[in-house]
């Protein structure tokens, strides 16, 4: 029998719990051995449950135990889960996690510390819930280069530009609607700001190029300000708009942004709704990967952790793949060097000249009711930097610039 300890009794932590009883026996029989919950540390009391002889609020208690082998973190946030991950790593448990921000903030120390110790440091959920994604990363396409990932990483946004581009709703008329059904927290700043995609899309960096890619160094921009107007002009140039994390080699560094993006109907990410997600890679072998699924929920967020407790009982020592190095930052290039399609949308006096003398050829874009001091558009192929020196251009001339974004997809 193998003991599992679970740090934090939260939707998470209470779905592996479940899932390691509901599914005990097969779970036996693939991991070659009985798993079972010995300790589940939280400050909170469950007297209600069945098992709430196992709570502890201790985690020396935990740490101590010689008969705990992994360690299930799921209790968010970096402190103390930090504290706690080094120190279950150091007294010889693998670690287990579904938290992004940690990775995303720790990842690489926590990966190096746990092979110092003979252990193991998994995240399989930490991105993409219970769509598998970070073991094909460094597994199933360990023999490909990996030139490029971009994916819609957050299930919330996702249903609420849904919800825009369907039902013609506003979007704090969606955010109000994902709230009532349980897709968006009170406070969805990190959802609806960009912050959780961009956690995700740093951990994916972080393991496609090797390199840690610190959530600080990559150009974050949320949904908020994503209108009916958008969405109607995107629709006239065959595209929706998805909040996507982007990554990819450029320049012999590491490319990364999140934001929104018009994604032409012609990508496999146009056709992803509601709150599923969906994840492309691109290696120099493989071509296109798509990886799709309910990218969060209870049990399909419990079923990837206890996959991984599964592996990591399972494996013989640390898993080689599976690490990157640190890094100072130094690794991710600007994003201002990425040239790609633009779409604008403008208000001012006499904009179509402005425009021109600016961008030069564009493809203006039509929508019901378009007042006649407005346009939308969209460039050529150019740099950021060529972006703001145009744009900079026109709000000289009193233009005043609404909304901009990339384009993603065309061919």
């Amino acid at each position: 029998m193998i003991a599992v300890a679970v740090l934090g009794h939260g939707v998470v932590g209470s779905g592996v719990v479940e899932v390691l009883e509901r599914s005990r026996a097969s779970i036996g029989k693939k991991a070659g051995a009985d798993l079972y919950v010995k300790k589940i540390l939280d400050i909170r009391e469950f007297p209600h449950l069945p098992y709430a002889h196992l709570f502890t609020k201790s985690f020396e208690e935990i740490v101590s135990d010689p008969e705990i082998r992994v360690v299930v973190e799921v209790m968010g946030g970096v402190s103390p889960a930090f504290d706690f991950v080094s120190a279950a790593l150091r007294a010889g448990k693998s670690v287990v996690t579904s938290n992004k921000e940690l990775v995303a903030a720790k990842g690489a120390a926590l990966v190096a510390l746990a092979r110092e110790h003979g252990q193991n440091f998994l995240f399989e959920a930490s991105v993409g819930g219970g769509i598998p994604i970070i073991r094909p990363l460094h597994q199933s396409l360990a023999a490909d280069e990996i030139d490029e990932i971009v994916g819609i990483l957050n299930g919330t946004t996702n249903f609420i530009l849904t919800k825009m581009i369907r039902e013609n709703m506003s979007f704090d008329e969606a955010l109000k609607m994902a709230q009532e059904l349980g897709y968006a927290e009170a406070n969805p700043a990190a959802d609806v700001e960009g912050i959780d995609t961009c956690r995700k899309i740093c951990i994916l960096a972080s393991l496609a190029f090797g390199s840690h890619v610190y959530p600080d160094k990559v150009p974050t921009q949320g949904i908020t300000a994503v209108t009916l107007e958008d969405i109607q002009y995107a629709e006239d140039e065959n595209c929706v708009i998805k909040l996507l994390g982007h990554t990819r080699r450029l320049n012999g560094k590491c490319f990364a942004v999140t934001g929104p993006c018009l994604v032409s109907r012609e990508s496999p990410l146009a056709g992803v709704d509601d709150v599923f997600n969906a994840i492309l890679v691109r290696g120099e072998v493989t071509g296109d990967v798509v990886f799709y699924g309910k990218g969060a929920g209870k049990l399909p967020t419990a079923s990837a952790v206890v996959s991984d407790i599964i592996e990591c009982v399972t494996a013989d020592g640390p898993i080689a793949t599976l690490q990157w190095s640190d890094s100072d930052g130094n690794n991710v290039i600007d994003s201002r060097e990425d040239v790609a399609p633009r779409y604008l949308r403008c208000r001012g006096e006499g904009l179509f000249a402005k425009i021109g003398a600016a961008f030069g050829e564009v493809h203006l874009l039509r929508r019901p009711g378009k007042p006649a001091d407005e346009e939308a558009f969209t460039t050529a192929p150019i740099s950021g930097y060529e972006l703001e020196e145009k744009l900079a251009a026109l709000t000289a001339q009193g233009v005043e610039v609404l909304s901009a974004m990339r384009v993603w997809g065309q061919q």
